[in-house]
C-alpha cells in the first residue's frame, strides 16, 4: 500500500477487512471498505450489511450518503472535500482520508503524515516528469475531470468552464516550461563562449585571466565572473624639440 505511513498500514491491516488494499485509490472509492474500518469502532451504527460493494456511480453516492448520516449522528467529522476526491478517484484523496479516518479512531496522528494540500490535481507527478513525456491537453482534460464529476453534476456550462481552466493551467505549465528551456540553452551558449574566449586568450601572453564567484542578490544562485586584464605595452612620449 504505496502512499501511506507505515503506523496506518498497520493499522488497517490489523482491522482484517475482507480484501487487503492493494490500490488504495481504487478500492476506497466506493465507501464500502471505509464503512467496515468504521463498522470495527461503531458496529451499531455501521451495520455492513447496509452498504453494497461495487464501483457503479449510483452505488458509490448511496454508501457515502449513508456514511454521512452515521458521521453525522456519532459526531465525527470527515473532510467533505477529501470524500468528494475519493469518490471521484483523485490522486491523493484516499490517502489523506485514510489518514484522517485513522486520527478520528485511533486518537492519534501518523508518525509521518503526508502533506495536507487538498490539490488532487495530477500536477505534481507532471512537474517530475520532462518535458516531452508530459501529458497533452487532451489528456489533461481527462485526468483532471472524471467522468463520475460529470455523472455527479451534468451541467453542460459548468463541465465547459472546468475543461477550458484545466486547458488553460496546462499552457500556462507549457509556456513556463519553454521559458525554462530556452533560458537554460541560451546560458548553455553563453557560458560556452565565455570559455572559448577564455580559452584563446590564456594562451596569448599579453591577457591574464582571473575568476570571482559572487552570489546573485535576486536568486541566491551562485555566479562565476571572469576578469580579462590586458597587458598592453608601456606608451612612450614623444620627444619635445
Amino acid at each position: 500500500m504505496t502512499g501511506l505511513p507505515r503506523d496506518v498500514t498497520r493499522w488497517l491491516q490489523s482491522l482484517e477487512l475482507t480484501i487487503q488494499p492493494m490500490n488504495i485509490r481504487r478500492d476506497f472509492c466506493s465507501g464500502y471498505h471505509v464503512a467496515e474500518i468504521f463498522c470495527r469502532y461503531y458496529p451499531r451504527d455501521f451495520e455492513i450489511c447496509c452498504f453494497t460493494k461495487g464501483t457503479s456511480f449510483s452505488i458509490k453516492q448511496d454508501n457515502w450518503n449513508k456514511i454521512r448520516r452515521a458521521l453525522q449522528k456519532l459526531r465525527l467529522h470527515l473532510t467533505e472535500k477529501l470524500i468528494y476526491g475519493t469518490i471521484h478517484c483523485k490522486p491523493g484523496a484516499a490517502e489523506l482520508l485514510l489518514q484522517q479516518v485513522y486520527c478520528v479512531l485511533t486518537k492519534h496522528r501518523p508518525q509521518t503524515a503526508q502533506s495536507s494540500e487538498l490539490d488532487f490535481s495530477d500536477q505534481k507527478y507532471q512537474q517530475l516528469l520532462p518535458p516531452v513525456a508530459r501529458s497533452t491537453a487532451t489528456t489533461a482534460v481527462k485526468s483532471n475531470l472524471r467522468k463520475t464529476e460529470i455523472l455527479a453534476l451534468p451541467d453542460t456550462l459548468i463541465n465547459g468552464r472546468r475543461a477550458e481552466a484545466i486547458i488553460s493551467k496546462h499552457r500556462q505549465d507549457k509556456i513556463a516550461d519553454r521559458t525554462m528551456t530556452d533560458r537554460g540553452r541560451s546560458n548553455l551558449v553563453k557560458s560556452k563562449l565565455i570559455q572559448t574566449t577564455v580559452e584563446n586568450l590564456n594562451g596569448d601572453e599579453n591577457y591574464s585571466v582571473s575568476e570571482l564567484c559572487l552570489q546573485s542578490p535576486l536568486s541566491g544562485a551562485v555566479v562565476s565572473y571572469k576578469t580579462i586584464k590586458v597587458n598592453q605595452p608601456a606608451r612612450r612620449l614623444p620627444q619635445s624639440c
